[in-house]
């Protein structure tokens, strides 16, 4: 080839290779863990390694009552989401798009993918790819039924149990060459406890199977109902909202022993009272406590020999049941008295609300092309 062909060649190369990259869409990556009771979103330009933006929106959706007179909602809305519908609560229907862990209302699961979407700003002609935590075990419906609610909302997606998210958001890889560093992705046993599944899960490196995981319908939502039940048998003239028992739960929670006896003013006909609340509040969570642990022995009982001397020194507890004051103590004395091999059991602590959203992120960055789904029609 003389350099006149291999000048032309060259040339058309880099007119090939411009306008290859001019037609190359930005890619968004958004990290979500859809909660029961919260949602939270992360998201990063791909190839970024610090998110752009952080949201967390209480999941929930409320339909003005028919017949409100104006200029009582914000804007005079129809529909408002999160911390703001739980405010205007009175002058809404209050409306949950999740009912244990999974969608349970499609069209208002489809109104609040709505909002978080709009939450999500980025340039046109931005491809969004999406990474979502659903419970362990969800079956086929439960994943249908997730992709139909975000089907146009996003470009691909992918679902991902939420416990393996958890582990490989609290993962630390600035840590991972530290003597002493113990990795929770390599070999853990990862409980997550939310509002409306408690999911236990062993993550050992690889995307957990059906028989690497164990989830239960009873989490904190079931403890509300529980305490609630227990208030009104207790105090029969004392009936309180559920937002008002979840707000107790969330407050006062224990397994064990109490600190201190649990009292909290209520108001009962316009009235401040004082109610012990102490034995309801400690038997409605070690409801919790008792169904956990039953469901953890399962699911240790599965792993290899080779794996269960190093996974019973790493169980980790996040989720908001992971706040109970010494559930991971309990957890540990149980685990000792039931005869496991000294158990170490910790919480992730407060950061708990991120993690899986995070996971979230970092597993959107490691996927392969042919592992996405496309979700638009």
């Amino acid at each position: 080839m003389n350099p006149t062909n291999r000048s032309r060649n060259s040339s058309q190369d880099d007119d090939k290779s411009r306008s290859d990259a001019s037609d190359k869409k930005p890619v968004l990556l958004i990290g979500f863990d859809w909660g029961t009771n919260t949602s939270f979103i992360q998201g990063a330009n791909a190839g970024a390694t610090e998110p752009l933006f952080k949201r967390s929106v209480r999941t929930v959706v409320g339909y003005a009552k028919d017949g409100i007179v104006d200029d009582l909602l914000p804007g005079n809305a129809k529909t408002l989401f999160g911390d703001e519908a739980v405010k205007y609560r009175l002058h809404l229907s209050l409306q949950s798009p999740m009912v244990d862990g999974v969608v349970a209302n499609l069209p208002v699961a489809r109104d609040f993918a709505r909002h978080l979407r709009s939450l999500i700003e980025s340039p046109a002609g931005t491809e969004i790819r999406a990474v979502i935590g659903i419970p362990a075990n969800a079956d086929q419906t439960a994943r249908e039924n997730m992709r139909q609610v975000v089907n146009g909302l996003f470009d691909r997606l992918l679902l991902i149990p939420e416990p393996f998210l958890a582990a490989l958001g609290h993962r630390d890889e600035t840590k991972l060459n530290t003597p002493g560093y113990v990795d929770p992705v390599r070999n853990s046993l990862f409980i997550d406890i939310g509002a409306g599944t408690s999911d236990i899960c062993m993550v050992q490196g690889y995307y957990p199977t059906a028989e690497d995981q164990v989830s239960l319908s009873f989490a904190g939502d079931k403890v509300d109902m529980l305490l609630n039940e227990s208030i009104k048998k207790t105090y029969p003239d004392c009936d309180l909202p559920l937002l008002k028992v979840r707000e107790i739960k969330e407050q006062h929670s224990y397994v064990g022993k109490p600190a201190q006896p649990v009292i909290v003013s209520v108001l009962v006909g316009g009235k401040v009272r004082k109610l012990d609340l102490t034995e309801e509040v400690g038997a409605a969570c070690d409801s919790l406590l008792q169904r956990i642990f039953t469901a953890m022995s399962t699911l240790i009982a599965r792993a290899s020999y080779d794996s269960v001397n190093e996974l019973l020194q790493n169980i980790i507890l996040t989720g908001g049941g992971s706040r109970i004051r010494n559930i991971d103590v309990e957890l540990q004395r149980l685990l000792t008295e039931e005869g496991f091999d000294k158990p170490v059991v910790r919480s992730v602590g407060e950061n708990y609300k991120e993690y899986v959203s995070k996971g979230a992120l970092k597993a959107a960055r490691q996927a392969r092309e042919d592992q996405w789904q496309k979700v638009i029609i």
